[in-house]
């Protein structure tokens, strides 16, 4: 199947879409900004028209009232965002009262289907079929010390690393062995579940650093990874795991900051107009096939995964699996073709056949990628700084972001629940080569200065390769 041809592209998306068509859905627990591309892909699809439930407006446009019902929903106060994640599968299973009315209203007889993200189990909700989810036991490989089992079965090339109980003197003296000279960094468990954007990661060096960063954990987790600090660019790749093998795309730059006083990591956005070496950009997608085919064989894992790492002086050192329709791969998908991609994964996961092979993928999407680069800025803080979504016209000199009316770029910021997004599409002014990095440091700098969001003094990483 030749899947540059619009014409077979097409078919084969007709195909993919048949899981949904003529189908109630019910889609959640997001913020309503995050649901617009999914009501026009069930409109184009021939579903009906949709439940959204949604916990806050969010940054960005949102469905018209004639293509989309919608029922909002209050959420507690979280402390984190992997306090936001985790609470889906919880309000999944402890539906409030204003859901319960809305479903049973909009879907009396039972058929809808649920549309959820993938941090929620895709067991039946209320008795209605879970899509878009995925099974516990493909989510718990997103756990990092799980992810260092899997290094060790394909033999893959990582950075040492011990596992050890939450007990001071045990980190200390793993740290004591691993430290490189730039101290050592420590992930936790996911005893409780999913963390990420690493709200569960210390970079540590000094006593003081050591014990605050065991206060953290010794509540929260049963083991933590600990590991050398790593210098270089953050940076990750995707790939499908098909029925005849892994399909493996390009590598992205992933705009993780710091704060060198408090050893802080800070996640920003993500972006391909950054370009690693081409040796290290093979060994990097060999290890996403290896990976994939060892996924398949664990857990009889279908669909598309991620791995994160940096690519240091001495080449790229995964970090941590991500079993999903991650970020990276949905915005890697918007260049391609969101909707079928999308569907694929539905499929797929539903297990479905998607009707598609490894040679069909890579052949379409790897020139595609290439040829098309995106970038985008991202700022996340759980400090509530506005109360309505806004769209604000800047410049960027290289250096920092300012207000123009006839700015080139746009922020767009919305409130979430709880706090603040923001972020800015950045392709058009990124030469081929160029990092994300420095201009997502703008964007918190320019959110600090002008909203008093509390980001700090953001630092890139820098490119050692």
């Amino acid at each position: 199947m030749n899947l540059a041809d619009p014409t077979e592209r097409a078919r084969w998306s007709a195909y993919l879409g048949e899981i949904l068509t003529g189908r109630k859905v019910i889609v959640g627990f997001g913020v309503l900004a995050g649901f617009t591309d999914d009501v026009a892909l069930y409109k184009a699809i021939g579903a009906q028209k949709p439940l959204l439930i949604a916990s806050a407006r969010g940054a960005g446009p949102i469905p018209d009232d004639e293509d989309a019902f919608v029922c909002f929903f209050e959420r507690d106060e979280l402390a984190s965002m992997t306090e936001e994640v985790r609470s889906r599968n919880v309000v999944a299973r402890h539906l409030p009262d204003a859901v319960l009315r809305a479903v049973e209203e909009y879907d009396p007889d039972g058929e809808a289907l649920w549309d959820l993200d993938p941090f929620v189990e895709n067991s039946p909700i209320l008795g209605r079929q879970v899509y878009g989810g995925r099974p516990q036991a493909w989510m718990s490989l997103e756990d990092k010390l799980v992810a260092e089992e899997v290094w060790a079965a394909i033999d893959a090339a990582a950075a040492p690393s011990h596992v050890v109980d939450v007990d001071l003197e045990k980190l200390q003296a793993a740290s004591l062995e691993l430290d490189k000279g730039d101290g050592t960094v420590w992930t936790g468990d996911a005893r409780d579940g999913i963390n990420g954007a690493g709200d569960f990661v210390r970079w540590v060096q000094s006593d003081a650093e050591q014990l605050a960063a065991y206060d953290f954990f010794t509540s929260r987790c049963d083991k933590v990874r600990v590991m050398p600090f790593l210098e270089g660019v953050p940076c990750s790749i995707h790939g499908f795991v098909l029925a005849d093998g892994t399909a493996a795309l390009r590598p992205m730059e992933l705009s993780m900051l710091r704060i060198m006083a408090t050893k802080r990591f800070v996640f920003g956005g993500m972006g391909t107009t950054w370009d690693p070496p081409a040796g290290d950009a093979a060994e990097m997608r060999e290890l996403v096939r290896r990976t994939g085919e060892h996924l398949r064989a664990r857990a009889n894992y279908r669909g598309g995964f991620g791995i994160d790492g940096v690519l240091t002086k001495d080449g790229f050192r995964p970090t941590e699996i991500n079993t999903r329709m991650s970020g990276g791969l949905k915005n890697l998908a918007r260049i391609l073709d969101s909707d079928a991609l999308t569907m694929m994964q539905v499929n797929l996961v539903a297990g479905r056949d998607a009707a598609v092979t490894v040679l069909d993928l890579e052949r379409w999407a790897l020139p595609e990628l290439d040829a098309t680069r995106m970038g985008k800025a991202v700022a996340v803080t759980l400090k509530n700084t506005i109360e309505e979504s806004r769209d604000i016209a800047v410049t960027w000199d290289g250096t920092a972001l300012t207000r123009a009316d006839d700015g080139h770029l746009q922020i767009t910021m919305g409130p979430m629940s709880p706090g603040t997004f923001a972020t800015i599409e950045v392709a058009s002014v990124l030469r081929q080569g160029d990092r994300l990095a420095p201009l997502n440091v703008a964007l918190m700098r320019f959110l600090d200065a002008e909203f008093g969001c509390d980001f700090g003094p953001v630092e890139a990483a820098p490119d050692v390769r």
